[in-house]
């Protein structure tokens, strides 16, 4: 009997070709995952920008946690915090909040184009084109014209099935039981 997997030829430049990634589901952790992805990473040596979008203020332990790196690592790293300090819904959102993620894109897609990092995380992207602070049609196209060897992650809840299909690996986040549920409130340390 002929082995199945022996006629799949694996490409010999698989661990140099840059990936698309999405984290996107109602359930907690698809930032978390991310940033542990960005410090196995920079662990490599790899050149590492974060954008946030939606996200800003100063108060996460994330943010704290990079602050304190060892400043070769920090050297590799770059946060872009692309919103205001409160969370962006449909009914909410303003100006402001437009204004701060197209900077933060503008960044972003620049930053692609010039081929500067490694691993670019799009950190609430899903977020951003569902608010139509960043136009879906954009996303696609630097996505599909991202240079060969970038890994890019895109997080956040409602990601676009457009944005699904391109992509090559996409984890859905569901919650089946959460604490929230009983009356238990953001912690820091844990959620922020």
């Amino acid at each position: 009997m002929e082995n199945k997997f022996e006629k799949i030829l694996v490409n010999p430049n698989w661990e140099k070709h840059g990936y698309i990634q999405v984290y996107t589901g109602n359930g907690k952790g698809k930032t978390t995952a991310s940033l542990g992805l960005a410090m196995r990473a920079l662990g490599r040596d790899w050149k590492v920008l974060i954008v946030m979008f939606t996200k800003g203020g100063d108060d996460y332990g994330e943010l704290i946690s990079f602050r304190k790196l060892s400043p070769k690592i920090k050297a590799n790293l770059k946060i872009v915090q692309a919103g205001l300090d409160r969370i962006v819904y449909q009914k909410n959102k303003t100006e402001d909040d437009a204004k701060a993620v197209k900077e933060g894109w503008e960044i972003a897609k620049k930053a692609i184009q010039d081929d500067e990092y490694n691993l670019i995380i799009l950190d609430e992207a899903n977020i951003a084109i569902d608010l139509d602070l960043i136009k879906l049609d954009e996303m696609l196209e630097v996505l599909k014209n991202k240079p060969q060897d970038t890994e890019i992650v895109l997080t956040g809840r409602n990601a676009k099935p457009e944005i699904i299909e391109i992509a090559h690996l996409v984890s859905e986040i569901n919650p089946i039981k959460h604490y929230w549920d009983t009356g238990v409130v953001a912690r820091k340390g844990i959620e922020y």
